[in-house]
This record gives structure tokens, C-alpha cells and sequence, in this order.
């Protein structure tokens, strides 16, 4: 006899969707109507189920999302971990950073993780993001450390890991819960970044508390594809602006090159890190041509 359940999506993987339900996780197919409705569940969705007699199932019904996310594919999620390495490969700011204006855009608090804190002093980089208003977190799969704190951070919500090839997403899981045992890659001198080894979202419990995703890297992100932000946006994508933009001389202000811009001036003063401003007027000029109508 069939039964109706409610549970989360842990993982989408070739048209089959497996649903925690019940301390149980089932393998379900989606109803024709989300295809019909432009709709594709995702990691992270509420679900409603029907599990049959051979305890397959079909998804029903997906909750409301909080928030959603395009790449990766992951919804309801309470933190962004936007996680760099400090070396192997080098930090990549402009990357963190439209990590982050994402996750802002769409409510998500962002947590700062810098990996391999091993290997180089991780000072300057935390430094950066601390000044900018974000909870920064170095750590070593390695050694251990930061790994305590990071878990408590993590605890009682649904996270993601989002960042560049080889920065270790995989090794800091299997460092936050030992007996996943994760897949991981190794570093590629010639090209100096990780090769793939995480190829779809799957959430993963934490034995401390709370739900992690780990996501695929990426070497580059596409804002057209992977979130349109409108350059009216921007600026509030960037939350150490927030107290600087009702100074500017210009209510039009693009915080980009005007003369009275009380950013760039807070920025050229040490105020604003200079890094995270010249992030902005990158991504910027990304965005700028974005039409709302296209």
C-alpha cells in the first residue's frame, strides 16, 4: 500500500531524486506536472512523496523556497561557505566576492572558509573579509585546525560548499565528518587548479548538527548564467557599502569612477578594503549590460 511522506531532497542524479523521508532516503522519479510548470526540484527542496510497496516513490508536491540557487542547484540553504585555499591553488578574490554578492542577493548568509591554512599564513585574506563584515574561518583538513569552530558554526541549519576547483570542499567534509570518506582530487601542476571530483549537490548530515551540501567546483562563474544581478543591485550586494551610498553626491552614483562618491573615497582611505571595491567595479562591468526584459 502506498504511503505519503514529507522530505528533503538530498541529491538529483539522471532524472532520480533521493528523498530523506522517515530516517529512510528513497529513490523517486518527478511528476510529468514539474516539467509541465517549468519547475526541476533540486537539492534542498521540501518534498511531498509517495513511496510505493517496493519503496520507490514519486515526488509530489515541492515546498516553497526560501531561496534558490542556479549553480550550484540548491535550495533552502541558511549559509553560503564560499571556501578559497590560501595556495594550491592561489585565492581567487573576484571569484569569492560573486560568490558572496549572490548569496547576498539572495538572502543567504555568507561564511568565509579559507582552506590549507597549513601551508601559508592566512592573515591578510581574513583580514579582507573580516573588516567587510563576515565570520572568517582558516582551516586544515590536514591538522584540524579551525575544523571544532567551523562545525559549530555549521550546526542546526542547511549549508553549501561553493568554490573553485582544488580548493578542497571534499577533504574539509571528509575533515567536518570523517566516515564520508569523500572522493578527492589532486591539484594539476600544469594547470594549477583540481580536477572534478564532486560531479552533483549532494547534502550530506552533520553529526554535530545541521545539513552540508557539496557542490561541483568551477574554475570561472558566469553571472548571466549563474545569477543575474542588475547593476542597481550591486551595491547592495557589498554590505560594508550600506553606510557609505546615501553620502554620494549623485543619488545615480555608480560607485565606480564619479567624482563625491563617498565609496570610493571610504575606499581610498583604508575604510572599504580596497580589494573588495575593485571587485565590485569588476563585476560591474560584467553586469552592466543586463536588461531586466531580456
Amino acid at each position: 500500500m502506498a504511503k505519503t511522506l514529507n522530505g528533503i531532497i538530498l541529491k538529483c542524479v539522471g532524472g532520480f531524486y533521493y528523498v530523506e523521508a522517515a530516517d529512510s532516503v528513497y529513490e523517486c522519479k518527478a511528476r510529468g506536472v514539474f516539467r509541465k510548470n517549468g519547475i526541476t526540484p533540486v537539492a534542498g527542496d521540501r518534498a511531498v512523496i509517495t513511496v510505493l510497496e517496493d519503496g520507490t516513490g514519486w515526488v509530489e508536491e515541492i515546498g516553497e523556497r526560501r531561496n534558490f540557487l542556479i549553480r550550484p542547484p540548491v535550495a533552502n540553504l541558511d549559509l553560503l561557505m564560499v571556501v578559497a585555499s590560501i595556495t594550491e591553488p592561489e585565492p581567487n578574490n573576484l571569484v569569492m566576492d560573486k560568490l558572496i554578492a549572490i548569496a547576498e542577493k539572495n538572502g543567504i548568509e555568507p561564511v568565509i572558509v579559507i582552506t590549507k591554512a597549513d601551508l601559508k599564513d592566512t592573515a591578510e585574506l581574513e583580514e579582507i573579509y573580516r573588516r567587510s563584515g563576515f565570520d572568517v574561518f582558516s582551516v586544515s583538513s590536514k591538522t584540524g585546525q579551525g575544523i571544532d569552530a567551523l562545525k559549530k558554526r555549521l550546526a542546526g541549519g542547511l549549508s553549501a560548499l561553493s568554490g573553485n576547483s582544488g580548493v578542497g570542499k571534499s577533504s574539509l567534509l571528509n575533515a567536518l565528518e570523517p566516515s564520508y570518506n569523500l572522493e578527492t582530487g589532486q591539484i594539476s601542476k600544469k594547470l594549477g587548479r583540481g580536477r572534478h571530483t564532486t560531479r552533483t549537490v549532494e547534502i550530506f548530515k552533520l553529526s554535530s548538527g545541521g545539513r552540508i551540501a557539496d557542490t561541483p567546483g568551477f574554475s570561472s562563474i558566469d553571472l548571466e548564467r549563474a545569477q543575474r544581478i542588475y547593476k542597481e543591485e550591486l551595491a547592495g550586494c557589498f554590505r560594508e557599502f550600506e553606510k557609505y551610498i546615501p553620502c554620494c553626491k549623485f543619488t545615480s552614483c555608480s560607485h565606480t569612477v564619479e567624482n563625491g562618491c563617498a565609496v570610493i573615497e571610504a575606499a581610498k582611505k583604508g575604510e572599504i578594503s580596497p580589494e573588495r571595491h575593485e571587485s565590485y567595479k569588476a563585476i560591474y562591468e560584467e553586469v552592466k549590460g543586463f536588461k531586466v526584459w531580456d
